[in-house]
């Protein structure tokens, strides 16, 4: 009952008595609704842990889902679906405004879900993009639809099937959006036993059918279609379905977007960082950088500062590489020009990006990025915000080369 106390704690009662009025739970004991804030949220947790079995369980699975579009991505991805903005956003708290949603816009609720699942797996290894035509219409119309569920139904032998199409946007650079149309696709997998407990609480096998998603997305401005989906051969397949049977044109292997690419060489000298002061980053700190010498490509030095360090990893690396005996030369920036002749290259960086302390005070958060030479990052494994973030600054301190948003094929 732990996640479900803090639940009721974190929303209005106002709301959670629209929740359990509408909800018609026979179980629930009578609330005094008009009782004080905390009187009511205490009797209201004793009256949920005393509903039968199956209405508790109902309410923890609706509150597990309503709190998960409280948070930062979900409420995001609320704003992108949402039909009533005029009340909306005049709602205080986040738990207030997803479950009023989930209440008044049931439909948009769900959208927001397959929003957030398709931003959160966004340039993951289960992601691929491919740029096609721009300002093609999408067709919503039944007989296109029929036809891309009919291609699904094939090529995954099943016959369950359910796609919604929908309009979006998403924030991209400086706050910026970009419109989308979002095709989410359910599918039934073939059927797996696995065990559980029956009605007796006796252990045995039963049949389940596992239920897959995967979700498109259509920019017109760029024309770029990406898709995430759980293998390489199923992205390629469902972008072409799109592109045949909802865009009108014929995908090509040619048409995936080129691999990202990214250049360390400015860490071969002290680099300033610089960064936007309406981010509130409080300072920029390389913590590794791993060198090769062009002539030995079979080895690697690698240069690494902790925590709490009192040089800079230049200042390390040149008593690294020139210790005592070679005379110094005037700065770092020298000293790692010297390392370049015989071609030295950084392969590898890892460096902080701190944030300052926000309004509630306590430490300030961190990014810690990794960037591998020509084409690996960790971005992929960060949540949206953070991959926002890090795309802003690895563009503006030009270590991404790339010059727009269509990002890279990442396997």
């Amino acid at each position: 009952m732990t996640a479900i106390a803090a639940f009721l704690r974190k929303t209005p009662v106002i709301r959670l008595q629209d929740y359990f009025t509408a909800g018609g739970f026979t179980s629930l004991a009578p609330i005094d609704w008009p009782k004080p804030e905390p009187e009511v949220v205490e009797s209201l947790i004793k009256a949920v842990d005393a509903m039968s079995d199956d209405e508790k369980q109902r309410v923890v699975l609706d509150a597990a889902r309503v709190a998960a579009l409280a948070e930062e991505p979900g409420q995001n991805a609320l704003q992108n679906v949402v039909l009533n903005r005029a009340v909306f956003d005049t709602l205080e708290g986040a738990n207030n405004r997803s479950l009023w949603v989930f209440l008044n816009e049931y439909d948009r609720f769900r959208k927001a879900e397959e929003v957030r699942y398709n931003d959160e797996h966004r340039r993951t290894r289960s992601w691929s993009g491919f740029g096609v035509d721009a300002n093609l219409l999408v067709k919503k119309d039944p007989m296109s639809l029929a036809a891309f569920t009919a291609a699904i139904r094939a090529r995954f032998e099943t016959p369950n099937v359910h796609v919604d199409i929908f309009d979006r946007h998403r924030v991209i650079l400086e706050g910026e959006e970009c419109e989308l149309v979002q095709v989410a696709v359910y599918r039934e997998g073939r059927p797996e036993d696995m065990l559980g407990f029956n009605a007796n609480s006796t252990l045995s096998r039963r049949i389940v059918k596992p239920v897959f998603e995967a979700a498109l997305t259509y920019e017109a401005a760029t024309g770029v279609i990406e898709v995430v989906a759980k293998t390489r051969e199923d992205r390629i397949d469902l972008t072409r379905y799109m592109a045949r049977d909802l865009l009108g044109i014929t995908l090509t292997e040619e048409q995936k977007l080129p691999l990202r690419e990214y250049d360390l060489s400015m860490l071969l000298r002290p680099f300033d960082f610089p960064t936007d002061p309406a981010d509130g980053i409080a300072g920029v700190t390389v913590r590794e950088l791993r060198l090769m010498d062009i002539a030995a490509p079979e080895e690697r030095v690698t240069l690494e500062t902790m925590s709490g360090a009192k040089r800079t990893i230049w200042e390390m690396g040149d008593d690294f590489f020139y210790p005592g005996g070679y005379p110094k030369l005037a700065s770092a920036h020298q000293t790692i020009n010297r390392m370049s002749s015989p071609g030295w290259i950084v392969t590898r960086a890892r460096f902080t990006i701190k944030f300052h302390p926000g309004p509630d005070g306590g430490r300030g958060k961190s990014l810690s990025l990794t960037v591998t030479m020509p084409h690996g990052c960790n971005l992929k494994d960060m949540t949206p915000q953070e991959r926002l973030i890090g795309e802003k600054y690895l563009r503006f301190w030009g270590i991404l080369k790339d010059d727009n948003d269509e990002g890279g094929v990442l396997e």
